[in-house]
């Protein structure tokens, strides 16, 4: 069978199946699957191909015929919008080379479409294991995925999982709102983010963790020096804090002008709260600077840093930030010193 005959097919079962939709109806998305089933199976009946009836229930696509597949989709609603597979398709019919959507509607006015799999993917769900998202067919306008990813789909799905991510988190970098941070980072096959699943209080905190957080919120939101008045200063180190460690901190501006941080020994010093808080843990934040992944600093600096530059690079950016002080004329002075000694 050629993919122009089995098109036909699948144009001759749309309409077979729409009158059927439009009279008595199909009331669930099985019973809509095992009709679909049966009237491709009367209408290839010619072709010495037999579909199986009572397949395994997690197979990719749906309906297995030859060289072709039809994934079903179903729904009560006036939509054509729905919720695909998941990228990973562990369980993808070997045999199958081209997928089809076969799409009941029975919302509004009942109908079936069918679509090309490639060309009405129109999204990727990142909330829990990347599923794809079809419309059948995309709405005007809407640009199917595979060619915003810029890649066609025979490749990606061949692809390891490690490099299907890369794919999907440019995509989703890409449509992140202002104060907006994707919750996932993993460079790696493990599909599914990290984070225990109970949240965590920073109060709750040993002082050893807090500490080591508030080290790697320093050095990953430089922001954090600028001015008091400064809006939105705090919101990427909550965002860092719950969405990549799952901890919920209710006060972010404690975490570096409250007195036990900045002036743990109450000794009246005076100074700068950020600035004395920031050299209490400038052990701390050197040693994240030594073991955090380079996606996050691809993530919140917007590049990728060498750890031997990390440092420098921080306090670039904080020096540009503080109006009231020079972080770089106090803080990591050590460092500064070791990095202008002429090397042998």
């Amino acid at each position: 069978m050629t993919e122009q005959d089995f098109i036909q097919v699948l144009d001759a079962a749309c309409e077979i199946l729409t009158a059927e939709a439009a009279g008595a109806g199909l009331q669930s998305a099985k019973a809509f699957e095992s009709r679909v089933r049966i009237v491709i199976q009367k209408l290839i009946s010619d072709s010495g191909i037999t579909i199986d009836l009572d397949p395994p229930a997690q197979g990719f696509p749906d309906i297995a015929v030859g060289r072709f597949g039809v994934e079903v989709k179903f729904t009560m609603n006036d939509t054509w919008l729905s919720i695909a597979n998941s990228v990973l398709e562990t369980n993808r019919v070997a045999d199958v080379e081209k997928i089809f959507i076969m799409f009941g509607k029975m919302g509004g006015v009942p109908s079936v479409r069918w679509s090309s799999y490639e060309d009405c993917v129109v999204h990727v769900r990142t909330s829990h294991v990347p599923r794809f998202e079809v419309e059948v067919p995309p709405a005007g306008g809407t640009v199917p995925l595979f060619q915003q990813l810029g890649v066609n789909y025979d490749t990606f799905r061949t692809l390891p999982m490690s490099e299907k991510m890369r794919y999907i988190r440019e995509y989703a970098r890409g449509r992140l709102k202002k104060g907006e941070r994707l919750w996932w980072l993993e460079d790696n096959a493990e599909p599914e983010h990290s984070l225990p699943l109970q949240a965590r209080l920073y109060t709750k905190l040993s002082m050893a963790e807090k500490t080591r957080l508030r080290a790697e919120a320093v050095l990953l939101c430089p922001r954090i020096v600028a001015p008091g008045r400064s809006r939105d200063k705090y919101d990427d180190v909550v965002l860092y804090l719950l969405t990549y460690r799952g901890v919920l901190c209710h006060q972010a501006r404690d975490l570096f002008s409250a007195g036990s941080v900045a002036n743990p020994n109450n000794d009246d010093a005076g100074g700068i709260c950020i600035q004395r808080a920031l050299q209490l843990i400038e052990t701390d934040i050197l040693a994240a600077a030594e073991r955090l992944d380079d996606a996050l600093f691809i993530e919140y600096w917007g590049r990728s840093a060498q750890p031997s530059e990390r440092i420098a690079q921080w306090l670039q950016q904080a020096d540009s930030l503080a109006t009231d002080w020079v972080p770089s004329a106090s803080l990591f002075l050590d460092y500064q010193r070791q990095r202008l000694q002429p090397k042998h």
